[in-house]
């Protein structure tokens, strides 16, 4: 079973994530954007999202390292819900088969 703070952590996360990319576009709705400036709003939830989880490489537990991994492959290749959907589903597995808890 997934420890309930992991869980609370990781549904916060990826709120964090989602409300920063739907807030950049409803603050910025009405005003015209240089495509550098749409790229830069493009990337911020995964840089929120990196901020997060970034300390988890300082950690001793590989299932967060190789989760850490995967998520970072996978951002990589497809968009934001995706990535978070793989991200949250693969660290819980990781930590079942690796810490058996």
């Amino acid at each position: 079973m997934i420890y309930l703070p992991t869980l609370m952590a990781i549904l916060c996360v990826a709120m964090t994530t989602y409300a920063t990319r739907v807030m950049g576009y409803l603050l910025l709705k009405n005003r015209r954007l240089s495509t550098q400036q749409k790229k830069l709003l493009q990337i911020t939830p995964g840089c929120v999202l990196i901020s997060v989880i970034a300390p988890y490489f300082a950690t001793q537990h590989m299932a967060d390292f190789i989760a850490i991994i995967l998520t970072t492959f996978v951002a990589m290749r497809f968009a934001l819900l995706p990535t978070v959907i793989i991200s949250i589903v693969s660290t819980a597995l990781l930590r079942m088969v690796l810490t058996g808890s």
